[in-house]
């Protein structure tokens, strides 16, 4: 059975019980992963499997489609991020007009209790959910009462005097500081996928890119960026990364384009990891192509200065997705989460 599941109603999939948490988890930040490890802890203690249920697309992403919020970690990530950190099962719900429409009471039964069969429910602080976000931590507690479990609200995780949150995260990101984005989320910022297929026209100017496309999601930021390529050798790759529409050449799509330094190789379909170490500047649109070139040969050459001084202060190479004992279960968190992207 796949550690991964989208759909309310097809049966039991813990009839022995588990323990659950439940949030959106947009980053896994330090706030998410003490939520899931305290989770895996009392599933452990209890001899049960530990569920982690979220929703994708998340419901701010689904009640807004015009305007949707932006994205700290795509979906693939994030169910990556969450097996990682040793929960049993990872639940992506579809979050469509079905599921919003659902009361508290309505999620409970056929999530919690039928689905899950849930001997405790672990949720985050302020955590609301169901039609018109009528269910909180009360209303578990007193659902579990009769349903035979017991729902828990765990404490906020503080960092520097202030709460853990995406939306902070957020504000370090478009900040440009992305070493204090780094400690709130425990690991450096990154965005992952596949390798796809472009226009190739970096290519023609010189300056081939590995391109990531968002599938309809927003990215948290924009602009050029220094950056290392994680996936394409032992090593971080060197690189330089322009996140955002490209208006130079009427782009609409977000789109990362990763130019690695001195790299010769095809990466189609390969799936990487782009870490933002520096900004360089705003996307601009140029009055032409050559315009453009010169700026992009400013930009690798300042992006290759700061990464020559990153790469003398960063610690030995890690990669900054959480990395999966693969002793501990037949399916890796990679191809779970390849599972989940082919049914998303």
């Amino acid at each position: 059975m796949s550690r991964l599941f989208r759909d309310v109603d097809s049966g039991p999939r813990c009839p022995h019980g588990s323990v659950v948490c439940i949030g959106a988890f947009d980053g896994l930040h330090l706030g998410h992963r003490a939520l899931v490890r305290h989770t895996v802890s009392r599933a452990h203690a209890l001899g049960l499997p530990a569920v982690a249920l979220s929703f994708e697309p998340l419901p701010r992403e689904f009640f807004a489609p015009g305007a949707p919020p932006p994205r700290l970690l795509l979906p693939r990530a994030k169910a990556e991020g969450l097996l990682a950190l040793d929960a049993d099962q990872v639940g992506l719900l579809r979050f469509n007009k079905r599921l919003s429409s659902l009361s508290a009471e309505e999620f409970v039964e056929r999530v919690l209790v039928r689905r899950l069969a849930a001997r405790e429910v672990w949720v985050g602080p302020e955590f609301r959910f169901g039609k018109a976000r009528g269910g909180d931590i009360a209303l578990l507690r007193r659902m579990g009462e009769s349903a035979g479990f017991s729902a828990h609200e765990i404490e906020p995780v503080h960092l520097d005097g202030e709460r853990v949150s995406s939306t902070r995260i957020r504000e370090t990101i478009l900040a440009g500081d992305f070493t204090a984005a780094a400690r709130l989320l425990g690991r450096p910022y990154a965005i992952g996928g596949h390798v796809v297929h472009g226009k190739q026209l970096g290519r023609t100017l010189g300056f081939p890119t590995a391109n990531l496309r968002f599938g309809g999601r927003t990215p948290a930021l924009s602009g050029i960026y220094a950056t290392w390529v994680h996936g394409v050798g032992d090593r971080p790759w060197p690189s330089v990364s322009s996140l955002g529409t490209r208006p130079t050449v009427a782009g609409v799509e977000p789109l990362l384009e990763a130019h690695l330094f001195d790299f010769d190789g095809d990466l189609y379909g390969r799936r990487i990891e782009v870490e933002f170490v520096a900004h360089l500047r705003a996307e601009l649109k140029f009055p032409d192509l050559a315009s453009l070139t010169t700026q992009m040969h400013r930009d690798a050459a300042q992006a290759r200065e700061l990464l020559h001084l990153d790469a003398q202060r960063r610690p030995p190479y890690a990669s900054p997705v959480s990395q999966h004992d693969p002793r501990r279960a037949s399916t890796s968190p990679a191809q779970a989460a390849s599972a989940a992207e082919k049914t998303a």
